[in-house]
């Protein structure tokens, strides 16, 4: 079955060689929520599973950018297993991670279990409960889903969640308990689930997942950070390309962001009947002088524009990419490596900046039947580079180096795999490219 949603992918070839929507390739993911912390994009995800039908979701994940185009995959970084409190096996639904003094504090609704949290002392965890027990459940209802979490100006932290009305609490300054009682929030027009609370430029904006089925993304606006909210308009409208949506918001090196979701990775898959298996995508956003929102067109092919350009010449984790075909990620001794490498997947990364050219190209891979590694640029059939061979003890990682043909300035990159049919090849943890 693999090999046949390969092929079909690969047919789909403007958008497998040129897209950059949606962003998660190698897995389903939905509820993006975005951090920005010292440079980086850090972006939390939930997990459809694979052969998910409704919504299966164990965990949550991880990926991080400078560029906004090509994405690092972290892997898990918390789970349902995270909170013993609960013996759930799905509901790991949309959660959002704040930082606050050199902590980071994870938000994870459980769904019909209420909402816990979790601190770490990285961002990329190990996430741990420091309360063993839901920081909010209000077990007369199942609303207690997608918390948003925001500190204001004076310190104080509020968080919001709830469907089908939006709910908030005053955290406390250690983030992991609450003072004063649940307000109920008058629902503003359009509201069905998935706010994302935020203040920009004087003004508090509760963006949100609009009424169902299909959802869009709305807005409303307020003086205050308890309301009350006014609709203003759609971020993006709804539409039958979607079906579901969640917002996450973010300004990152001058630019304003909004980050979604919908169906399209899976229907590149040549799936096209509805299951619950997400992919997440990002535009870039604008404000008006009265700080509205100008509405965003469903996500694009293009994406947004990349912000600098990749360094070939320090090490790059292979989980790095900006799209890819058939091949997985997954933690191996604690990093994140990729497998489920078979003939004809590739790997593409955006911008990289060669400079004045390389020299050669070190791999590190652990054979499984062995297989090469064509180094291409600009396009799946492009000019090559050169080829590197894997070949050599089953599962042991060693660094394999191939000479590379001169080449200059930024192209894309593709990494294009070669070897057995039906078998698969080997496994990838980094490479890293040596200047002339």
């Amino acid at each position: 079955m693999k090999r046949i949603l390969s092929f079909m992918l690969l047919a789909t070839s403007s958008l497998a060689c040129f897209s950059q929507h949606p962003i998660l390739t190698t897995k389903y993911t939905a509820d993006p929520a975005p951090m920005v912390y010292k440079d980086t994009v850090y972006l939390y995800t939930t997990h459809d599973e694979d052969n998910a039908d409704g919504f299966m979701m164990k965990d949550w994940l991880l990926y991080t950018s400078t560029d906004m185009v090509n994405w690092t995959d972290h892997g898990v970084v918390a789970s349902l297993k995270s909170f013993a409190w609960t013996k759930m096996d799905n509901g790991a639904w949309a959660e959002q991670v704040v930082a606050r003094n050199g902590k980071f504090y994870m938000y994870c609704p459980i769904h019909g279990n209420g909402i816990g949290v979790l601190v770490s002392d990285s961002p990329y965890g190990p996430f741990v409960d420091p309360i063993n027990k839901p920081l909010v459940w209000q077990k007369e209802n199942w609303n207690d889903i997608d918390p948003t979490v925001f500190i204001d100006d004076d310190g104080q932290a509020y968080m919001y969640w709830g469907n089908p009305d939006p709910y908030y609490v005053k955290l406390n300054k250690d983030m992991i308990s609450y003072s004063g009682e649940i307000h109920k929030v008058a629902r503003p027009a359009h509201y069905q689930e998935g706010p994302w609370f935020y203040k920009r430029a004087g003004k508090y904006y509760l963006a949100y997942a609009s009424t169902c089925c299909p959802e869009g993304i709305g807005y409303a606006m307020s003086d205050s950070p308890t309301g009350p909210w006014t609709f203003k308009n759609y971020i993006m409208s709804p539409t039958d390309k979607s079906r579901g949506n969640h917002p996450g918001i973010m300004d990152y090196k001058g630019k304003s962001y909004v980050f979604g979701l919908n169906y399209d990775l899976m229907h590149a898959h040549g799936i096209m009947e509805h299951h619950e298996r997400r992919s997440v995508s990002v535009a870039e956003m604008h404000y008006r002088k009265d700080g509205t929102i100008e509405e965003v067109p469903y996500w694009t092919k293009e994406g947004v524009a990349q912000i600098g350009h990749l360094n070939p010449y320090k090490r790059v984790e292979a989980e790095t990419m900006a799209w890819s075909k058939g091949v997985k990620t997954e933690k191996i001794n604690n990093c994140v490596a990729v497998n489920d490498i078979h003939n004809g997947d590739y790997i593409m990364l955006k911008g990289v900046n060669f400079g004045k050219g390389a020299k050669s190209i070190s791999i590190n891979a652990a054979p499984l039947n062995g297989g090469t590694v064509e180094i291409r640029i600009d396009n799946i059939n492009g000019k090559s580079l050169g080829t590197c061979k894997i070949a050599g003890e089953e599962n042991k990682w060693s660094n394999y180096i191939a000479g590379m043909t001169n080449i200059s300035g930024v192209h894309d990159l593709y990494l294009v795999f070669k070897g057995d049919a039906d078998k698969q090849l080997f496994k990838l943890d980094y490479w890293q490219m040596k200047k002339r």
